[in-house]
C-alpha cells in the first residue's frame, strides 16, 4: 500500500508540473514594442564621423564626435564649422568656429526645441498620427514631415512636397521633389534626424545640431 501511495504522489506531482509549464506563456514577439529609430538614444563613439556626400561620392561635410560630450561640424577639408557641447543640464549648446553661441537644442517630452533666444525658437514636434512638424515660436507650422515606406517626405505649410528622405541598401538620401539627390550618408543616422537637413528655414549649423540632438538624445 505504501508503494502504491508513493507512486500516486509521484504521478500527481508530474501532472501538476506539466500543467504549470503549459500555463507559462513565452513572450509574444509580435506584441513586443520596438521603438522607431528616432526614439532611441545613440551614443556616438569618440572619433566617429557621420559623413554626408554628394551623389558622385565627394564629401560635403561631417559631424565628428569628440571627447567630453562634444561634437564638431566640419567641412570636406576637416575645417571646423561649429561645435555642439552637451551640458550637464542636458542642453546642447551650439557655437560657431569663433566660439560665438548660436543657440541651444533641448529635448522635452514629445518634441525637440531649437532655441535661438527666449522669444525666437523652433520646435520639432511629434503628432498623434505619427507625423512630425516643425513650428516656430508663434506655433506656426513651417514643415510637415510624413513617414512613408522608404523614409520621410517634407512638405511646406501649403502641402507642397519639398524633399524626400529615402533609405535604400544602407544609404539614406535627401532628394528634392524631382528626385534629384542633394546629398546622402551611409552612417548610422535615423531618417528623422536626416530630415532636419531639409529644413531650409534653418542654417546648416542649426540643421546639424538638431540632427545631432535627435540622434544622441532620442525622444518620445
Amino acid at each position: 500500500m505504501k508503494i502504491i501511495k508513493v507512486i500516486m504522489i509521484l504521478i500527481i506531482s508530474i501532472l501538476f508540473s506539466v500543467s504549470c509549464s503549459k500555463e507559462t506563456k513565452l513572450p509574444n514577439k509580435e506584441t513586443q514594442s520596438i521603438p522607431p529609430q528616432s526614439t532611441i538614444e545613440h551614443q556616438l563613439k569618440v572619433g566617429e564621423k557621420i559623413k554626408f556626400k554628394t551623389e558622385s561620392g565627394s564629401e560635403l561635410f561631417a559631424i565628428k564626435q569628440q571627447a567630453d560630450m562634444m561634437a564638431k561640424l566640419i567641412d570636406s577639408s576637416n575645417k571646423e564649422i561649429a561645435k555642439f557641447n552637451r551640458e550637464a543640464s542636458g542642453k546642447i549648446k551650439i557655437k560657431n568656429s569663433t566660439e560665438q553661441v548660436l543657440g541651444y537644442v533641448v529635448r522635452e517630452k514629445g518634441y525637440w526645441k531649437l532655441e535661438k533666444s527666449e522669444k525666437d525658437f523652433y520646435i520639432l514636434r511629434k503628432e498623434d498620427d505619427g507625423d512630425y512638424k516643425l513650428e516656430d515660436f508663434r506655433k506656426k507650422e513651417i514643415y510637415r514631415i510624413k513617414q512613408r515606406n522608404e523614409g520621410w517626405e517634407i512638405e511646406s505649410q501649403d502641402k507642397k512636397l519639398l524633399y524626400k528622405v529615402k533609405v535604400k541598401e544602407g544609404k539614406t538620401s535627401l532628394t528634392d521633389a524631382s528626385e534629384k539627390t542633394i546629398f546622402s550618408t551611409k552612417s548610422d543616422l535615423s531618417p528623422l534626424a536626416f530630415a532636419c537637413f531639409g529644413f531650409d528655414v534653418l542654417t546648416r549649423e542649426q540643421q546639424a545640431a538638431l540632427a545631432y540632438a535627435v540622434t544622441i538624445m532620442g525622444g518620445q
